[in-house]
């Protein structure tokens, strides 16, 4: 039986989350013949170096924790992809549809490629969303009232959430700041997760625009598990074990900007 030196154990560890994103400590200390008492070890030494971020019984690739940025901020990151993502999810807007978008960056770029059919109805949380569809006068938007959050340009509170209790929209078009397998959707802010919780409640359909990046990430204020959404559009860098793993849980994931457009459900 082969026998891995510290440097070899910590190459394997550093190669295996970058395949996958994370790896369990039973997991590893299977593969490498050793302890778990030494791979705890090994994780503590590369969580050190800030290799990696070890979770219970586990450990990450990235940070998991987010911080919350202003929305000038955020609009700077990732632009094609949220470019991309926003195309496919403006594919999903029926003639006469009714639909309802939360905030977020992801969600302004959803926006600027909607070109309404017929007619349109959005009501949405999110200020800048409001200013980009005003321009259309095939779309009646209904802007929701209470409380602006400055760094993200978007309303929250029990005023907000009383107004949806008046709708039923087709889809929820969403934005996360976080997409954890086992925890599930979250925001960096708790008000923003209660109103989205409200808007999943008012609509047929939730579907999650979101980045690659925000996979294996957690927000301060949990939306929802996993199971309360239907779809996801993603971009194509999302890790290929996260995309399998979304898949058998029955998660409809689109990939954008991909060579070979996929939008399948297990």
């Amino acid at each position: 039986m082969k026998t891995y030196s510290a440097t070899e154990r910590y190459n394997f560890i550093l190669e295996i989350l970058h395949r996958q994103g994370s790896a369990s400590v039973m997991f590893l200390a299977e593969k490498l013949k050793v302890s778990p008492v030494t791979i705890r070890k090994d994780l503590t030494t590369l969580e050190e170096k800030k290799l990696l971020y070890r979770t219970h019984g586990s450990a990450i690739q990235i940070n998991p924790y987010i911080n919350d940025r202003h929305v000038q901020e955020k609009e700077k990151l990732y632009t094609e992809e949220k470019r991309q993502i926003g195309m496919e999810a403006a594919k999903l807007i029926t003639p006469n549809d009714s639909i309802l978008i939360a905030s977020g960056t992801t969600v302004h770029a959803f926006a600027r490629e909607i070109r309404a059919q017929e007619h349109l109805t959005v009501i949405t949380a999110a200020l800048k969303v409001t200013n980009i569809l005003a321009q259309q006068k095939e779309i009646d938007i209904i802007q929701l009232g209470g409380f602006v959050r400055n760094s993200s340009l978007s309303v929250v509170g029990s005023y907000a959430e009383e107004m949806l209790s008046n709708f039923s929209c087709s889809k929820l078009f969403m934005g996360v700041d976080g997409i954890d397998l086992n925890y599930g959707l979250t925001t960096t802010n708790v008000m923003e997760a209660q109103l989205n919780r409200a808007m999943m409640n008012a609509s047929q359909k939730t579907i999650v625009l979101a980045d690659s990046s925000k996979f294996g990430r957690r927000g301060f204020g949990k939306i929802c598990d996993l199971d309360n959404i239907e779809q996801i559009i993603t971009d194509d860098k999302i890790n290929p074990a996260i995309l399998e793993n979304l898949r058998e849980k029955g998660i409809e994931v689109t990939i954008a900007n991909s060579i070979e457009k996929t939008s399948a459900k297990l």
